[in-house]
């Protein structure tokens, strides 16, 4: 990737950011106050599975501006379109929903930015000493992209970002600060939740490196200590997911209840013409009969949404949580146990699972 230092290319980006989406804020650096920028285009977005350094290539024109200089053009953007979320607590579909908004033509789809990322990891250091954001920064760093996320394409009426499941945690303050945004959030009940994580080949792998962050997020929560990492099964780990990430999506629905749409995957697969139909009307995008009538049909419906190259279905899904219940049995019933004795002395677990369900 061509990354240059403000120079001419900056300045030709930098001049562009108000009225294209093509110019495009990849990644916020907090230490050195700076952004980048690259150089997209609508066919890359509809393509990409994730914003993150998967995009970049040796061909990607981009350049490193300062926060400032970028801010201050931000706010130059005016009469941006609306920008909502998608919100999950991992391998729920959230990919596979994001590519069926594509395919209104309506929608410009943000699968993933890091800078949302970044910001979830700043908003837990708020108010503390070793913070690199006030309060305030943080607010206006937020609003920059809120700004920059909102500059659509003619033919969209609104962004749809779909964010990582680790920045779920940041779907109620973003609510808070936005009036006019609106999520869905995706997730499943506990069984199945485990049943498919732990079908992962780098399940462990995955689960070991999350456990400290989700450990730190949910022990803020609770009274009592949690099971040290180290002494957790596989089973276990996976249970502590769902519950980190489910304690979000708690938060977010019972603070914000008409703008935050709960969605459990396994019912959208059942019933994925009417679900779909709530969830456009949730977001203001039209009830398109035609849209629906092709959407069971969609070839969206038999990809690997985060590698379109791969075939996968409802039914392969399927077939492989009835592998994972045979297989991982052992390691399923202590996640769901290690849930159950929490819940019964920590009133907060208890709460998330009734809300979301076992």
């Amino acid at each position: 990737m061509t990354v240059e230092r403000p120079n001419s290319i900056a300045d030709d980006l930098l001049a562009r950011v108000p009225g294209s989406p093509d110019v495009y804020p990849q990644k916020i650096d907090l230490v050195r106050e700076a952004i980048l920028l690259v150089l997209l285009d609508a066919h890359t977005y509809r393509a990409a599975s994730f914003l993150d350094d998967r995009i970049l290539g040796p061909n990607t024109k981009g350049a490193w501006l300062t926060a400032a200089r970028l801010s201050e053009v931000a706010y130059k953007c005016r009469n941006g379109q609306p920008v909502h979320f998608i919100f999950h607590t991992g391998h729920v579909g959230s990919t596979l929903l994001s590519r069926l908004f594509d395919e209104t033509g309506e929608v410009l789809s943000l699968r993933e930015p890091l800078p949302l990322r970044t910001l979830a990891e700043a908003q837990d250091l708020l108010h503390r000493s070793d913070s690199l954001l006030s309060e305030g920064q943080f607010d206006r760093t937020l609003y920059m992209f809120m700004q920059l996320w909102g500059r659509g394409y003619p033919e969209s009426r609104m962004t749809i970002v779909k964010a990582t499941s680790s920045a779920g945690r940041l779907a109620a303050p973003i609510l808070q600060r936005h009036a006019g945004a609106r999520a869905i959030y995706l997730n499943l009940r506990a069984e199945p939740y485990l049943a498919t994580l732990l079908a992962g080949q780098n399940s462990p792998a995955d689960l070991r490196g999350h456990g400290p962050e989700r450990m730190r997020r949910l022990q803020s929560r609770l009274a009592l200590p949690l099971t040290p990492l180290h002494e957790m099964s596989i089973g276990e780990l996976a249970a502590l997911g769902w519950l980190a990430e489910s304690s979000s999506q708690h938060d977010a629905t019972q603070a914000f209840p008409d703008r935050v749409l709960a969605l459990d995957f396994e019912q959208f697969l059942s019933n994925i013409v009417g679900t779909l139909g709530s969830v456009l009307s949730h977001f203001g995008l039209p009830v398109n009969a035609r849209y629906l009538s092709l959407v069971e049909r969609s070839a969206v419906l038999t990809r690997y949404s985060k590698a379109p190259e791969h075939a996968y279905t409802p039914r392969d899904r399927t077939e492989i949580l009835a592998d994972s219940r045979q297989h991982n049995s052992a390691e399923i019933r202590k996640g769901m146990s290690w849930l159950e004795r929490l819940a019964k002395t920590e009133a907060a677990v208890a709460a998330v699972m009734n809300s979301v369900g076992v």
